[in-house]
């Protein structure tokens, strides 16, 4: 389930809340009880990095990644092992 963030243009109090795409959007502000929420953009809450995450996590067949290594060695990105 995502994290929506909220803020109310009221009180300016700002939260998180953990519901289904399909529930419809919070409008009561849990500080003042005013009818004045509004989902605010924000940043995702996950960030992929590090090395050959892909590489070892969706490898579905004998295919490879170029990977920095490859690139001095004279593979082709086509070739099979």
């Amino acid at each position: 389930m995502p994290i929506y963030e909220y803020q109310c243009e009221q009180c300016g109090y700002r939260h998180e809340a953990l519901q289904k795409m399909a529930d419809a959007p919070l409008t009561t502000c849990p500080s003042c009880n005013a009818e004045a929420l509004k989902k605010v953009v924000s940043a995702a809450g996950f960030r992929l990095s590090g090395n050959g995450w892909y590489e070892t996590d969706f490898k579905s067949s004998k295919q490879k990644n170029l990977t920095q290594s490859d690139h001095g060695s004279g593979k082709s990105s086509g070739s099979q092992e």
